[in-house]
């Protein structure tokens, strides 16, 4: 089974960065490429920051989990065609936004 919409709104699962407890949140996600990506404004959610410190994330979605890594995503042209897929056709498609790849295992 592989996610096959391009976007959708799964629940993101990370580990504590301080904790080491599981982190579940509800986001937006862009499925491109073979890849997930989630994006905020600024690098300062709970979510965001466990992700960067511990790789390890989980995406449940229609009575599945997934799991993979992520990785912050450093290509300024990307980031903004993900913010595109991710609000078509609306005006914070236009905003700066930081994002997290995740390759599925």
């Amino acid at each position: 089974m592989k996610i096959e919409e391009k976007l959708f709104r799964p629940i993101l699962t990370t580990k504590g960065r301080k904790t080491g407890k599981e982190h579940s949140v509800m986001l937006r996600a862009v499925n491109h490429n073979g890849k997930i990506y989630f994006s905020r404004h600024r690098p300062d959610g709970d979510w965001f920051k466990n992700a960067l410190s511990n790789s390890e994330v989980k995406i449940a979605y229609k009575d599945e989990i997934f799991t993979g890594k992520a990785k912050l995503v450093q290509d300024e042209e990307l980031d903004k065609k993900i913010s595109a897929l991710k609000y078509p056709g609306e005006e914070r498609a236009k905003e700066k936004r930081v994002t997290i790849e995740v390759i599925l295992d």
